[in-house]
């Protein structure tokens, strides 16, 4: 299972953001992704921040109290974003999140945004290796 890589099962097609978004848009991207967050780029497809439900809660409470929509994507991100490359192993991205580092890690190839890989990415790549594991030809 250890030469399982990254790009086996990374999500090629996650929602991004701009910094410059504002966050009712940033929230409503979010919610039909059904991602629990995004990586935030820039017009390079450069990752320059993460964007997570966590960190829209408390802003978000404000914007629908007031009705004003005033807060940025920029406003409420992590700037410090941790990245694995397509072909880190999934074993080690595993252990790496055990700790309650990130739930979701974007995947960076020579600078640029290629993917994203979740908890759940990671679960499918396991359950594959169980079903290998205990199929039993007939």
């Amino acid at each position: 299972m250890e030469s399982i890589k990254v790009k086996d099962y990374m999500n090629k097609r996650p929602v991004t953001f701009k910094a410059s978004m504002t966050l009712s848009i940033a929230l409503e991207k979010m919610l039909k992704a059904d991602q629990t967050g995004g990586p935030v780029v820039d017009d390079n497809h450069h990752v320059v921040g993460f964007l997570s439900e966590q960190d829209m809660i408390h802003k978000l409470l404000k914007v629908g109290y007031y009705c004003q929509d005033t807060n940025t994507v920029d406003d409420c991100m992590h700037k410090a974003v941790e990245t694995v490359t397509p072909d880190d192993s999934i074993i080690r991205l595993a252990e790496q999140m055990l700790p309650g580092k990130p739930k979701v890690y974007p995947v960076v190839e020579h600078g640029r945004l290629v993917g994203i890989m979740s908890r759940r990415d990671i679960l499918k790549a396991i359950a594959t290796q169980i079903d290998d594991c205990f199929h039993h030809p007939v």
